[in-house]
């Protein structure tokens, strides 16, 4: 049963086009049936991303080609499993369109960093064991939100604007958006982890 990822910034030009598309590319690869879009709170509706933003998606394994910016609405929150915004902004604003939707709504990094902390803890491998879907994944996410270590800074949690700055930031946003994409994958990937297993 397909499942829906919705990655929210600012214009919808860089931070979640590039994390959506590493998104789709990567759990298709998983074998996980999954619906990635993304939206923007300010969204430069209608563009398509800037070359620098491009050329890191195919770089990271992404396709950039189609790629037409949007505004976020209520019905794109309504109809996610799971939001992923680039900052603690991004989630904020998820939330007071759609009140009911911050139990599922966390920055990248932040939803990352339950998921390490998840797979790397005595609780929350208690938490993962008997996972069927992704969406029990994201369940078992929710319900230790409170138990993961802060970020260092609250900062760590929100990833940089690249959008009109020099290529290393550009560069240094894509790092980050790569390796929590990484860990929201293998955090998903669980239930089919396991049921490999089990099989065996």
């Amino acid at each position: 049963m397909s499942f829906s990822i919705l990655v929210v910034c600012t214009g919808n030009v860089c931070r979640s086009p590039l994390a959506e598309q590493l998104l789709a590319a990567r759990l298709a690869t998983a074998g996980i049936d999954a619906s990635v879009s993304s939206g923007g709170t300010a969204a430069l509706v209608g563009q398509a991303m800037p070359q620098e933003a491009s050329a890191l998606s195919l770089r990271y394994g992404g396709v950039p080609d189609r790629h037409v910016a949007r505004q976020l609405t209520a019905s794109l929150i309504d109809d996610a499993d799971l939001v992923l915004t680039a900052t603690r902004e991004h989630r904020a604003a998820v939330a007071s369109l759609v009140p009911r939707s911050a139990r599922r709504a966390y920055t990248l990094a932040e939803f990352a960093r339950i998921a390490e902390f998840l797979e790397s803890s005595p609780e929350g491998a208690e938490s993962l064991a008997s996972v069927a879907s992704p969406v029990d994944v994201i369940a078992a996410i929710s319900m230790n939100r409170g138990f993961a270590a802060p970020p260092a800074q609250p900062t760590d949690d929100d990833i940089v604007d690249p959008y009109g700055r020099p290529a290393e930031i550009y560069e240094a946003s894509a790092r980050v958006i790569d390796a929590a994409v990484t860990a929201v994958v293998r955090a998903l990937s669980t239930a089919s982890r396991l049921g490999s297993r089990g099989a065996a």
